[in-house]
């Protein structure tokens, strides 16, 4: 597998340098120069290629928030992580919307931060379970239907549905492919492709679309063809 390249930004030169001394001992992951605020992050990002983005929400000078929305602006393929001290559900809801895949506790262990880098580096993401269901209630009641759910749901494929319908039901990638009897890298490639098509930044707000449309888990078990 490649080396995940990953890009620090946080204004907290101990904190930040301590972390990237520490994820560099992991041999799949290249850490990058540490970024202090929005205005290097973004030139790390054109000139170094991160496959994930590490962000702080509260930098000195800049909300975070607003630093999401530059990585996102002009590099979508970039996923971004949230690593902060903050635990405010608004400000994790706003963030999972527009387009992080994972927020993590500063006091988390640098192992998980590892392991939440590698699964948004294969388009996976991570909440705190004892927040996930508060998450996904604000997620359901605040999300506006962009032209409806079921009407966006009928422009996937049926592969596609089975695809979201497995993501519903709680499976990872590996899982969805026993499931369907594919390979990872055609499941792969079938959740881009009905996230391009729903226009969501993640599987999470994927999955709200669809419990919203009024897709819900099924737990069958076994493969589908």
């Amino acid at each position: 597998m490649q080396p995940i390249r990953v890009l620090i930004v946080d204004d907290h030169a101990l904190f930040a340098e301590a972390l990237a001394a520490r994820l560099g001992r992991e041999p799949d992951l290249v850490i990058l120069p540490v970024a202090p605020d929005g205005r290097r992050a973004l030139a790390l990002a054109a000139t170094e290629g991160p496959d994930v983005i590490v962000l702080d929400m509260t930098l000195a000078v800049e909300n975070g928030l607003d630093v999401l929305d530059q990585v996102r602006e002009r590099h979508p393929d970039v996923r971004v992580v949230v690593l902060t001290a903050m635990s405010d559900l608004d400000a994790m809801v706003q963030a999972l919307r527009r387009g992080a895949i994972g927020w993590l506790s500063k006091t988390e262990s640098a192992d998980l931060v590892a392991q939440v880098i590698r699964s948004a580096a294969r388009r996976g993401g991570w909440i705190p379970p004892e927040m996930l269901g508060d998450v996904l209630r604000r997620l359901l009641d605040d999300r506006p239907e962009p032209g409806g759910g079921g009407q966006v749901l009928a422009e996937l494929t049926p592969r596609e549905r089975e695809v979201l319908q497995c993501m519903v039901d709680g499976l990872n990638r590996a899982e969805i492919a026993a499931r369907l009897g594919l390979s990872a890298n055609t499941v792969r490639t079938h959740t881009q492709n009905l996230l391009a098509k729903l226009d969501m930044h993640s599987a999470l707000e994927a999955i709200t679309l669809a419990m919203r449309a009024g897709m819900r888990p099924s737990m069958r078990p076994g493969h589908a063809d």
